[in-house]
């Protein structure tokens, strides 16, 4: 399987987890999913239907947002975007939701719901996508501002959706799901760190190697001549800066050209200076 079918199985398993955690362990526990879900909950509990209608509110919000993300961030982008929505509105509707919550403690439902959520986020963030929502905005910020993390504005917008929780609700609710919504973006800034960049330290004997990194990465490389102490033979040492998913493929081109090298890599956030941010 390619690294782009990798991708899509990731973006649609991601998808999926997001309305199974929403509807299997936070709705039946009356909690609040925070964002966009969490605000198109608060509508779908207003209108005076029965059914739930939380992943149709949730796709008409998402259209706005989609068409920013349609004119400011990479088509690819916005195709994985579309399918993740498409998956979730399918998903908010076809997954049913419990009518008696998987555990009758709320923290604990709150917990696994949350590392759920965030796995999905995470996922669907890792396909070069997005689970659509605050994650399209945080993208677009995190482009444009490289300080920025999808996460934190995520934090300003609950603390309205929450406080309109409370005041409809109840204030535990609206406790309860703010532990839900750290847990799940402490989860999606595990699997995804969209801001992380890697120093990768390179010493390898093979002068064709800096040239291939540059070529097939479009990386910039620093460089000087070394020797080793004991066997006082010459090489090069190489500095690269990277961001963590460019790593796999810096690793294939070091391995065919010369397997041997000794590759150090640490993270090295923050950059300052010229360094291309990639989304």
């Amino acid at each position: 399987m390619d690294s782009n079918s990798i991708k899509y199985v990731k973006l649609i398993i991601g998808s999926i987890l997001c309305p199974l955690a929403v509807n299997l362990f936070i709705m039946p526990v009356k909690l609040n999913a925070g964002g966009l879900v969490g605000l198109a909950q608060i509508i779908s509990y207003l209108l005076p239907i029965k059914t739930d209608v939380t992943g149709i509110i949730n796709f008409c919000f998402n259209i706005p947002l989609f068409i920013l993300a349609f004119r400011t961030i990479s088509k690819g982008f916005c195709v994985k975007t579309l399918l993740s929505l498409v998956i979730q509105t399918m998903g908010f509707s076809l997954i049913p939701v419990l009518s008696k919550p998987v555990m009758y403690d709320v923290i604990a439902n709150a917990i696994i719901g949350g590392v759920i959520y965030g796995a999905g986020i995470g996922l669907c963030l890792q396909s070069s996508g997005s689970a659509g929502g605050l994650d399209i905005l945080g993208v677009y910020f995190s482009k444009t501002k490289p300080e920025f993390s999808v996460g934190k504005l995520s934090y300003a917008f609950n603390a309205v959706v929450l406080g309109i929780s409370a005041y409809l609700f109840d204030v535990q609710v609206a406790l309860y799901s703010i532990i839900f919504i750290i847990i799940a973006y402490a989860v999606a800034d595990r699997v995804h760190y969209q801001n992380i960049s890697i120093q990768a330290l390179i010493f390898s004997h093979e002068p064709t190697l800096k040239e291939e990194i540059m070529k097939q990465t479009g990386r910039g490389i620093t460089y000087w001549e070394g020797y080793g102490a004991y066997t006082n033979s010459r090489q090069d040492i190489l500095v690269c800066m990277l961001n963590k998913y460019e790593v796999r493929h810096l690793k294939k081109i070091i391995h065919k050209v010369d397997p041997h090298a000794f590759v150090i890599l640490s993270d090295a956030s923050p950059i300052l200076g010229n360094f291309e941010k990639r989304i």
